[in-house]
């Protein structure tokens, strides 16, 4: 079953490529196709714990769950150029 649009995300494993990590939060705001058949991608908005948005990422699908009622939020340092 397909996640609705608009609803929160969580990230099921890390993506160190666009620093997201497993736990991470995001928006789900669209389905894209895989250009030859491969897992369907979904675009992401990523935002700090104040509600900033911060990033749009594309991942594939099978990387994001729907938020469950057993889980807690919490907060990372996102890491930043010296």
């Amino acid at each position: 079953m397909k996640l609705e649009l608009y609803q929160t995300i969580a990230f099921n494993r890390d993506l160190l490529e666009v620093n997201l990590h497993q736990g991470d939060i995001a928006i789900l705001i669209n389905y894209v196709p895989h250009p030859i058949d491969g897992d369907e991608g979904t675009v992401l908005e990523i935002f700090n714990a104040i509600g900033e948005s911060i990033n749009i990422v594309t991942v594939p699908i099978s990387s994001i769950s729907a938020l469950q009622s057993n889980a807690t939020l919490s907060i990372r340092r996102l890491m930043t150029a010296e």
